[in-house]
């Protein structure tokens, strides 16, 4: 079945190669295919060598034909355009890096739709800081802040695909399972406000399309995410507790290691959050096919 989808889509494209290179496809009219059981060296016309490994995982050649040569067609159906979204959730602690992985997902993978934190309209509710009135007083401001957490959040699952990739930070579901799960558990957050948001985030997510293709986990100790955090000296995080640190780092290997609190979603890469820049570039590159739906 692979040799002849593969020829298939040889032969749809009148004898061009179909490689991947940087996150882009690209064929051309081939002038050397020379097939080895390790591997295949194709010389387009530009006399560039680009190396494929054989055999080909078919589901990798499939989301391929889905999202690029289904792109070149004018007749796709609504089934393909569904088949070629992939929707990804970057989780981790506060300073676990995650800014990091989607600059460098939105900088080489053009095919990628990066949506950050909706940090700034936590910043900026008309005039309120609603982040900073939060970590300066969470009993009094722990529902209001989560209830607009969920709103903000809930935009983000809502955001139409424009690429092929969606890249989240964060979700609604590490939001309520780590965020106000950790308010709730330290007492800052009465029962009968976490049964409220608890039945509003049973409602979005029973009702609106929240759903993921894959959680990259980034895995970073408090005392590494602490030391960052400080680096960075955004305003309202400056008297953040190692000890409020490691209750979130907790609750994230709860849920997402250990599935021991709340139901997963989707599938977890854990990627090492503890690693330097070039440590983590080099993380994003080894598993980017992963990333980007290109291997299950």
């Amino acid at each position: 079945m692979l040799r002849y989808m593969t020829m298939g889509i040889l032969n749809w494209m009148k004898c061009t190669v179909l490689y991947i290179e940087k996150g882009e496809l690209h064929y051309f009219p081939f002038t050397q295919f020379q097939k080895t059981i390790k591997a295949t060296t194709i010389r387009n016309v530009r006399q560039k060598t680009v190396n494929i490994k054989f055999p080909v995982d078919i589901e990798y050649l499939q989301r391929i034909w889905t999202r690029k040569i289904g792109t070149m067609t004018a007749n796709k159906n609504e089934k393909t355009q569904k088949q070629g979204k992939f929707t990804v959730s970057v989780e981790g602690n506060i300073g676990s890096g995650k800014t990091a992985l989607l600059e460098y997902f939105s900088s080489n993978f053009p095919e990628t739709m990066v949506l950050p934190e909706p940090v700034e309209r936590w910043r900026n509710v008309k005039g309120h800081n609603l982040l900073s009135l939060m970590y300066k007083d969470s009993s009094r401001w722990s529902l209001t802040f989560q209830t607009y957490v969920q709103l903000t959040m809930i935009n983000l699952h809502r955001t139409s695909h424009t690429s092929p990739v969606k890249l989240m930070e964060r979700s609604i579901f590490s939001a309520k399972y780590c965020f106000v799960e950790n308010l709730y558990r330290s007492g800052a957050m009465p029962e009968v406000e976490y049964i409220v948001l608890s039945e509003w985030f049973d409602w979005l997510v029973n009702n609106e399309d929240v759903h993921l293709d894959l959680i990259v986990y980034l895995q970073t100790k408090p005392e590494v995410v602490l030391e960052r955090i400080l680096k960075r000296c955004r305003e309202e995080e400056v008297s953040v507790p190692l000890e409020y640190l490691q209750k979130l780092h907790d609750l994230h290997e709860n849920w997402l290691l250990k599935e021991i609190s709340f139901h997963l979603p989707c599938p977890v890469l854990v990627l090492d959050g503890n690693q330097d820049r070039r440590g983590m570039i080099q993380q994003f590159q080894q598993h980017a096919d992963k990333i980007l739906g290109f291997k299950g």
